[in-house]
């Protein structure tokens, strides 16, 4: 009895020493995947609190443990609304990341702890939406549809898909339909994720169009100065045919992953990857080029407080688009990658904007040509890219297969993470709006609903 009892006591030993020891390791060197986890924790539900309003509980369960890695539920967030802080960490001790609201800029991930220089950046916030009596697009308010088939199809669980949040139908540049999620509405702002690309290009185009940048700009980055990099041009970035190394893989701790959630200047990570390709030959699907993107853009407008102010004057502003957030990175670099929120409205304004090739209430913002330019195929990514970061394609199609699924030939699409899509149907004059949250092994595809639409309004 002893001997089991002697027993019990250094298996018991062994544990307690075997806990305390992973806790030191935990503590003292957390692996990057907790990191990363922490991470994006910090930064979704830091920027759902601040610029949704949304609960931060809420956001921890839904938007972030239920759809996502098993380990993300074993993470808890402290949110400081007064400081305007939101802090990671796995089992509530290990692991620590931490984001930070600033005014105008939504929320930042701040890797390295350095809050003091992540708080120097800021720009005017954005004015409280006017609850205006003119028709959307001037003003905010729709007519209900008097289309029973519209109305059928938007009730429809399988065509607006599970996690649906918001869908948003335009016909001739008003809105015939929408519909909402439980706990979303009109005034809701929903982040883009890859559908920001899109947006940040168009940022791009205004710039060009002020003589700032030109397409064919090579000599990009001080960092390519001594090698072949220095031939890439905007237009090559813009195309996703630069021949750089990113690995966009979302399930583990690779380059997206490091640069989104690990690094405090995710455009210096972008640009120190090497060429693994020859220039302009091979299509690479890379949020980290079009974070550089949004880096050159910036760095040619030229002042720092301009360039962070320059979306909303430039683009936001004029479109009507009050509630866009474009967040930006530790170091001032907006994430034109990833992170821009604003309405379903508002998403829908610039889906409009897009199909009205670039000009606004009879303002030509984009330079002529631009917008066709972006939809145009670009050289390597056989049909479904065009050069200006849209998709030709709907969610996991091929060249072609939207066709063949009933949507109309020429449609292009804005594609994010979990169901975001905007999809332009320049042949119906139509613009269809969806987001949610939706991963992607629910297998949806908005490309249903789009043909649908697309049938009903002929």
């Amino acid at each position: 009895m002893r001997a089991l009892t002697r027993i019990v006591k250094w298996l018991a030993g062994l544990v307690a020493l075997t806990v305390v020891a992973a806790a030191v390791w935990l503590a003292a060197f957390p692996p990057d995947l907790l990191r990363v986890g922490a991470g994006y924790a910090a930064k979704i539900v830091c920027s759902n609190v601040f610029i949704a309003g949304r609960d931060p509980e809420e956001v921890l369960a839904v938007d972030v443990q239920a759809p996502g890695n098993p380990l993300l539920k074993f993470f808890d967030v402290e949110v400081d609304r007064k400081a305007g802080t939101v802090k990671a960490s796995f089992l509530g001790a290990f692991a620590a990341n931490e984001a930070v609201a600033r005014p105008g800029l939504g929320c930042a991930l701040v890797p390295d702890g350095d809050i003091a220089a992540a708080r120097k950046f800021t720009t005017t916030e954005p004015p409280q939406p006017k609850v205006s009596a003119d028709l959307w697009p001037d003003g905010e308010r729709v007519e209900p549809s008097q289309d029973p088939v519209i109305a059928k199809l938007l009730d429809d669980a399988g065509l607006i898909g599970p996690g649906m949040r918001a869908v948003v139908v335009v016909k001739d540049g008003r809105i015939i339909g929408e519909r909402y999620g439980e706990g979303f509405a009109a005034d809701t702002p929903l982040i883009g994720w890859s559908m920001s690309k899109t947006v940040n290009v168009a940022i791009l185009g205004t710039v060009l169009g002020a003589g700032k940048l030109s397409l064919d700009r090579k000599n990009l980055f001080p960092e390519w100065a001594g090698d072949e990099r220095r031939n890439i041009s905007v237009a090559e970035l813009m195309a996703m045919e630069s021949g750089l190394a990113f690995n966009e893989d979302y399930g583990t701790v690779s380059d997206v992953t490091r640069m989104l959630y690990l690094e405090p200047d995710m455009a210096k990570f972008a640009a120190s990857k090497p060429l693994v390709a020859a220039i302009g030959t091979k299509f690479s699907y890379s949020t980290g080029t079009s974070v550089m993107l949004a880096r050159l853009w910036q760095n040619a407008v030229g002042d720092e407080a301009a360039s962070l102010a320059y979306p909303r004057k430039a683009l936001f502003e004029p479109l009507g688009m009050q509630s866009a957030v474009l967040e930006a990175d530790e170091s001032g670099t907006l994430t034109g990658a990833s992170y821009l929120y604003a309405t379903a409205h508002d998403w829908a304004r610039f889906g409009q904007f897009l199909l009205q090739d670039g000009v606004w209430n009879g303002k030509r913002i984009l330079p002529e040509g631009f917008v066709t330019m972006m939809h145009e195929p670009a050289a390597a990514p056989n049909g479904v890219y065009g050069k200006g970061e849209v998709w030709l394609e709907g969610p996991e199609d091929k060249k072609g297969d939207g066709v063949a699924r009933g949507v109309p030939e020429g449609t292009y699409w804005l594609q994010g993470h979990d169901g975001q899509t905007v999809a332009i149907v320049p042949s119906k004059r139509m613009v269809v709006v969806r987001m949610g949250l939706t991963p992607a092994w629910l297998d949806y595809r908005p490309q249903k609903l789009v043909a649908a639409l697309a049938k009903a309004v002929e």
